[in-house]
This record gives structure tokens, C-alpha cells and sequence, in this order.
């Protein structure tokens, strides 16, 4: 006859959800069992994605296609991203569609499905933004998953006069960059720009937005993707009524662009900031080095995990596609300097 602790531990694998007895099974009939009573962590509404972080900049060799590698080894549902994913810039239609087939080819790598999140590098100017319409479709979009709601933003939404002033602006600012530096960079025109730190949300995506969220009311979370820090913008109000339409509700905010981690809570609720995934580093403003983001959705519960590409390592002991030597940290080997 089986133990209190044994017929308990038998009740709790029953009452795991979709893991039943069936699952799993042992030859112990009596007595004590070598496990506990914790019942398997599994479910049907157990899901995990992976997001990785900013390529452009000045993206280092060899970076992402480990980092992709990488994610194959941890097995996500899927994975998402917070935009740069080309270069980009004042480029002329070839060099737009050379970039993305390149992107294109790297992810197709995957093993799971990934999800594209435009940001100022891969929507510069109105050329960039015809071309992610004839390739990707919208610039934001929501889908959901296991009964999760994902809002996938545009923070580049700016009209044609606004882009085509941005984008000049960015241009010489772009080429002072390379020439004087990031102390020069910081005085150009284009710096002073609130579109360059912050973005920009219209309000017909604001009203899209605040829809979906009305439509999805009783989702178990929700997550809302965005490249740039739009709610620290001075006087904004388009994500400010996405904001209010969410609030009541669990939800988590993903950002990127600034290149370096940085976790924040507002209106009690976690907003995270990747640093990069190949793109170029800024050290002396923070945790900056190469890592992806996975998060664990189970019940009404999530769970965030940051990896360092420096520590994932496959079977053998080492990181994928030879990449030992790799530098996922310029703080470390010394590439900034």
C-alpha cells in the first residue's frame, strides 16, 4: 500500500494540468519515493519566446548568426525583436532590398517563427517605409497567442514633411558621427530632435491600438513591443491613451535603441530595455553587451530571463559557429577602444 506521500505525490502529477499520470509513470509500489510532491511545470498555457536586441550602429561580425544559432539551442515558440534590424540610412532601393534578403537569410535559420519590429534604422525615410510595406505589410500589428496579447508599435510614425526633415537631419548628423565623433554627434541638429530619443505614435495608431486592447479585455497578459522610449517624450499623448486603455490589466514593455539594459517600472508595471544582439556598443552608459531576452508565460504569471550570448554554450562546451573567440562584451576585449 502506497504512503500518504507517495498517493500525494501521485495527486499532484494528476492535477498538473495536461501532464498526467500518463506522462509519466514509475515501478515504486510502496514506501517513500525519490521526488517531491511538486507537480511538473507544464501546461497547456505554458509558452516561452525569445527577443533579441539591436544589430545596427556598426554591427560586429559573426555576433548574430551565434545569437541565432543560440535561440535554436533553447527552443522558443517564437521570437520576436525590438527593430534595427538593417542599417538602413539614406540608401538607395538596391541596398534597402540587400539588407533585408541578408536579414531575411540569417533568421531563416530559425527554428521557430520570427515576428519583425520596425525601428528608425529599418523606417529612416518614406523609400524605407514603402519598401517594409511591400516586404512585411503594416508597421504595427497585434496578434495573440495562447490567449496573450502582443502590440507590436511603430514609434517612427511620423508624417512625410516630418520624415523627410528627420531624415535630412539625420543624414548629416550621421556623417559628422563618423568623422568628429559621439561628442559631435550629441550637438548635431538631428540629436536635438525629439524623434531621434523618444519616436513618435500617431494618433490613428493610438486609436488602432486602443481597439485592440477594448476587443482583448480579459487576455491573461499582454506585451507591447516598441523601439523607442516613446512615454518619455515632453507633452505625448498618443501612447499616453494606449497607456490608459491598458491600465487595470498585467503587461510588460519591451524596448531597444539606446543600446544598453536598463530595467524601469511605470505605472507598476515592468518596462525592459535590450541592449544589443550585434549592434554597436556604448559601454560607459550601461550594462551594453550582447545578450537575447526570454520570457516564460505560465498561467497569469511571467517570467524574464536574460542570457548573455557569452554563456550559452551547446553540447560540446562551446558557443556555437566557432564562436569562442567571439566578442559579445567591448568593455571586455577592448573593441571600443
Amino acid at each position: 500500500m502506497k504512503t500518504f506521500k507517495a498517493a500525494l505525490a501521485s495527486l499532484a502529477l494528476i492535477a498538473a494540468g495536461p501532464l498526467t499520470a500518463q506522462d509519466f509513470s514509475h515501478e515504486i509500489a510502496d514506501g517513500p519515493v525519490p521526488w517531491n510532491d511538486k507537480p511538473f511545470d507544464a501546461g497547456e498555457d505554458r509558452f516561452m519566446f525569445a527577443i533579441h536586441g539591436d544589430l545596427t550602429g556598426g554591427e560586429r561580425p559573426d555576433v548574430f548568426e551565434i545569437a541565432m544559432a543560440q535561440i535554436n539551442l533553447l527552443r522558443p515558440e517564437f521570437v520576436i525583436n525590438v527593430g534595427d534590424l538593417i542599417e538602413g540610412g539614406e540608401v538607395d532601393r538596391a541596398q534597402y532590398l540587400k539588407q533585408w534578403d541578408e536579414y531575411d537569410r540569417r533568421v531563416d535559420t530559425l527554428r521557430a517563427p520570427i515576428f519583425y519590429v520596425g525601428g528608425n534604422h529599418d523606417l529612416t525615410n518614406m523609400l524605407s517605409k514603402e519598401i517594409w510595406a511591400e516586404r512585411l505589410g503594416p508597421s504595427y500589428y497585434h496578434f495573440l497567442y495562447k490567449d496573450v496579447l502582443f502590440l507590436v508599435l511603430d514609434a517612427e510614425d511620423n508624417t512625410p514633411d516630418r520624415i523627410a526633415e528627420i531624415s535630412a537631419a539625420r543624414a548629416e548628423a550621421v556623417e559628422i558621427y563618423k568623422t568628429e565623433g559621439r561628442e559631435a554627434f550629441a550637438k548635431t541638429e538631428y540629436n536635438q530632435m525629439p524623434e531621434r530619443s523618444s519616436g513618435t505614435i500617431g494618433a490613428e495608431q493610438a486609436a488602432y491600438f486602443r481597439d485592440v486592447i477594448a476587443t482583448h479585455a480579459n487576455v491573461r497578459w499582454t506585451f507591447v513591443i516598441v523601439h523607442k522610449t516613446v512615454w518619455e517624450r515632453a507633452d505625448e499623448s498618443a501612447f499616453a491613451s494606449i497607456e490608459a486603455a491598458l491600465s487595470g490589466r498585467n503587461y510588460t514593455v519591451f524596448n531597444g535603441h539606446e543600446h544598453y539594459y536598463a530595467y524601469r517600472q511605470r505605472h507598476g508595471q515592468d518596462h525592459i530595455q535590450l541592449a544589443t544582439t550585434s549592434g554597436e556598443q556604448f559601454p560607459d552608459l550601461g550594462l551594453s553587451e550582447d545578450h537575447v531576452t526570454f520570457v516564460t508565460v505560465s498561467g497569469e504569471e511571467v517570467d524574464i530571463a536574460n542570457l548573455m550570448l557569452a554563456g550559452i554554450r551547446d553540447r560540446t562546451g562551446h558557443i556555437p559557429l566557432e564562436g569562442d573567440d567571439v566578442c559579445f562584451a567591448t568593455a571586455e576585449c577592448g573593441e571600443n577602444e
